[in-house]
């Protein structure tokens, strides 16, 4: 064994034991968003940068706390003929989608502080939210009148407004589904209006109406959201086990998992070739159990732990050795199997099921509550302590077509296993299910939703170890099955051709030209999403993305990488590293 996997050995051993030192500290709040200075302000979303690097100055922010001054925010903007983006609290969008494009015609509405309005209908079964309320504090609002909300995303750092514009998702084909906007029942939208009406107007839509089905997955260009109405149900509780297994036959269980458990999902970790089935059902409310998921990647950890994980991929990385990558991905996997991956019957995991009420179990982030006195601990993304940086790609795929997906994935795996450890560093691939929705930027048909995380340098211009391999399940994704990308995640290059994924897209840029035909809530960034317009064609630009390679230039030549042919999808093309298989 050689002195470099001796220090990865002696790395892991120490991260595990930090970790697991760490699990009851609380770690300090992440940073705010908008950063002011002397020279200005500027905009970032919770990772510290934006998916090309530039920065997002923007040339006023305001602070609405009531509906009124959120629709004077508007009317103003409206008036001075400014264009208009929203930014929440939290800002976990990897696209740019509320950045304005030009700073000195443009106003940030932040709705940080409108947030303080959460009211429960018991006889309705709903609650009304303002735009800016938290995920965790409706959730918690709802269970104290003895009721559910049903879905929600398993990252709970994200205000209701913005929940529900990017799409985001728990897991269930069942009822309503996993996608929170398919839970709203009503929404206030604040929109420009004529002089003779306050240069600003509130829309109060409801179910029937067909705008509401533009607005609740909007991406923040229909309107200004002011409060969301969402259909709740009385309070359950859920049981949760973890089956760790060969992932052998997983392209032929895959259907049948999602249909037999409400909230079940896979974890798949390729290069160990492992499955986590996770066999998720609801129970009545007076089921024993106080269980909580507190899912391990979104705990408090001691900031040493991410900046020991970085520093590892990067020495690895550095030397191209996918061997210690692997031993970094055993050692996680481990790590998550010992712990339940978060899962706890009280204070601690004693064994499955774990039984819990519904607001404990459908969502985690514990490393969001903290003193500011807690400068040691962080989420392990913090930009302030440098710690982790990935690239998050959510592909949602047709029920029918995934099987095939898997199945090339497992081809381009067994070429080179040891290129697959990258992903199953972070959480392999998280594979989740949503229905059929009726949002116009929703899912059109049952769907398949698959999230992998993998490394991404400190630099833009620098290539990664396998990363031909990750374009190419990329492009294998989008391009070869017709996956439609994750409204809030992912690369530029996920968005070519998007328009012609959503059967109803046609209607959702006919509902923003009616509502805002001046397109005063648009932004270049914003419409490079939606309109897949974020490809560029320049020198090293698939490194990051931004393009899919036709010479050698789009790579990085002067580091030994150049574009070549997929070895599975013989369409993709893929910066490869000269020597690496072929």
């Amino acid at each position: 064994m050689t002195n470099y996997l001796r220090r990865i050995i002696l790395c892991d051993a120490l991260i595990l034991l930090i970790w697991a030192s760490a699990l009851l500290v609380r770690a300090m709040p992440p940073p705010n968003p908008v950063q002011c200075t002397q020279a200005g302000c500027k905009l970032y979303n919770s990772y510290g940068v934006w998916g090309d690097r530039k920065d997002c100055p923007v040339a006023a922010v305001v602070y609405p706390t009531t509906e009124e001054e959120l629709r004077s925010a508007v009317a103003n903007a409206n008036k001075n003929h400014l264009k208009v983006r929203v930014v929440s609290g939290f800002s976990h969008t990897i696209p740019k989608l509320a950045c304005p494009t030009n700073q000195s015609r443009a106003i940030l509405i932040s709705t940080e502080r409108y947030d303080t309005s959460i009211d429960v209908d018991v006889a309705s079964m709903t609650v009304t939210a303002d735009a800016g309320a938290g995920l965790r504090a409706v959730i918690d609002r709802v269970e104290e009148e003895g009721l559910s909300l049903v879905a929600a995303p398993y990252w709970e750092g994200v205000s209701v407004g913005g929940v529900i514009s990017t799409g985001a998702h728990g897991s269930s084909w069942r009822g309503r589904g996993g996608a929170v906007h398919d839970h709203v029942v009503g929404i206030r939208l604040i929109v420009p209006a004529k002089e003779s009406e306050g240069f600003a107007r509130v829309l109060d839509l409801r179910s029937g109406d067909p705008l509401l089905h533009a607005a609740k997955l909007s991406l923040g260009m229909l309107g200004v959201i002011s409060k969301v109405t969402l259909m709740l149900e009385r309070g359950f509780k859920r049981s949760i086990s973890l089956n760790f297994t060969n992932d052998r036959g997983i392209e032929d269980e895959f259907m049948e998992h999602g249909k037999k458990y409400e909230f079940g999902d896979i974890q798949w970790y390729p290069s160990r070739h492992t499955a986590v089935y996770r066999y998720d059902d609801r129970l009545p409310i007076n089921t024993s159990g106080d269980g909580v998921y507190d899912f391990v990647g979104f705990q408090s950890n001691f900031a040493i732990i991410a900046k020991s994980v970085r520093a590892s991929e990067k020495s690895a990385e550095a030397a191209r050795n996918t061997n210690a990558k692997c031993l970094l991905a055993s050692s996680f996997l481990a790590y998550k199997k010992l712990t339940a991956n978060g899962l706890k019957n009280n204070l601690i995991f004693t064994g499955y099921p774990v039984i819990g009420r519904q607001a404990r179990m459908q969502t985690s982030g514990s490393c969001l509550y903290s003193p500011e006195t807690a400068k040691d601990t962080a989420c392990a993304w913090d930009p302030r302590i440098k710690g982790l940086f990935f690239y998050e790609t959510t592909a949602i795929f047709s029920a029918t077509t995934f099987v095939d997906f898997i199945r090339d994935v497992k081809k381009l795996r067994d070429m080179n296993p040891t290129s697959f450890c990258g992903v199953d560093v972070y959480n392999g691939f998280l594979i989740r299910f949503v229905p059929k929705s009726d949002a116009y930027l929703g899912q059109p048909e049952d769907s398949v939703v698959v999230d992998f995380n993998y490394y991404r340098a400190d630099e833009a211009g620098t290539p990664r170890l396998n990363q031909d391999t990750w374009e190419e399940v990329e492009q294998m994704a989008f391009f070869k099955y017709g996956a439609r990308p994750h409204w809030g995640k992912n690369r530029n290059v996920a968005f070519v051709g998007v328009e012609k994924k959503y059967p109803s897209f046609g209607r959702f840029v006919a509902a923003r030209r009616a509502v805002d035909p001046a397109n005063m809530l648009g932004s270049e960034w914003a419409e490079e999403v939606v309109f897949g317009r974020g490809v560029v064609d320049e020198d090293g630009c698939a490194l990051e993305g931004r393009c899919v390679c036709s010479e050698d230039r789009h790579c990085s030549p002067g580091n030994g990488y150049y574009c070549r042919r997929g070895l599975v999808y013989g369409d993709a093309r893929v910066c490869r590293c000269a020597g690496a298989a072929q």
